[in-house]
């Protein structure tokens, strides 16, 4: 009994190191920079614009714009 808990253990701590060390020898990408920026109209619109420059191990940059618009609800 006392050898079947202690196989079970050893066999969940190599299963949680070889799903963890992957993670830890990829790392993760770098933000370069990071931008944004907010404007509204006159008829209560609001538009924010997110940009953000990332460089990852390899030395690939990625840039990724997001963009969101929102307007106001109708008044009755």
């Amino acid at each position: 009994m006392k050898y079947n808990i202690m196989n079970r253990m050893a066999v969940i701590c190599v299963a949680t190191a070889a799903l963890t060390l992957p993670l830890l020898l990829v790392g993760c990408d770098r933000q370069v920079s990071h931008t944004e920026s907010t404007s509204s109209n006159s008829d209560g619109t609001v538009k924010s614009t997110d940009k953000t420059t990332t460089q990852s191990k390899d030395g690939a940059v990625t840039k990724t714009e997001e963009t969101k618009k929102t307007t106001p609800p109708e008044k009755p």
